[in-house]
């Protein structure tokens, strides 16, 4: 059975970066819609803007994990 991602969407938190940044690519590359979270609003804006040269459906979030309330209202 072959799975597939295309027209799912994934939240990545972490996104601006590191390992979040490389799964968005991997998701954006299967058609994946990827929402980035990340708390630092430079890197995030350049993270978003590479998943969209890449051909993919992004949006940015800035978001600190670490506040609940600011989760919940995401």
């Amino acid at each position: 059975m072959e799975l597939s991602l295309a027209n799912k969407t994934a939240v990545i938190t972490g996104g601006a970066s590191g390992i979040g940044r490389e799964t968005a690519r991997y998701f954006v590359g299967e058609g994946v819609r990827v929402l980035l979270a990340d708390r630092d609003p430079a890197l995030l804006a350049e993270a978003g803007a590479e998943m969209r040269a890449l051909g993919g459906d992004c949006a940015e979030y800035v978001l600190d994990v670490r506040d609940y309330g600011a989760c919940q209202a995401m």
